[in-house]
């Protein structure tokens, strides 16, 4: 086989490798993501009770929603 067709196969090898790994890693990172959020509903209580309000329980999930919403 000439130097040619050995270089063309290393680079195809390495754009499918490429290509494969980014779709692997985004699946991996949207998974990741569903299954630990960055904020919970504890952590919005929290923030809030820092800053000096009390929230009720139908804030804590207006809040929630609206962060789903703007996925």
């Amino acid at each position: 086989m000439p130097w040619w067709g050995v270089l063309l196969i290393g680079i195809g090898a390495l754009l499918a490798g490429g290509l494969a790994g980014f779709f692997i890693a985004v699946r991996y990172f949207k998974k990741y993501q569903e299954e630990n959020p960055p904020i919970s509903e504890n952590q919005i209580r929290e923030m809030m009770r820092q800053m000096g309000r009390t929230p009720s329980e139908k804030q804590v999930r207006q809040i929630m929603q609206s962060m789903k919403n703007t996925k």
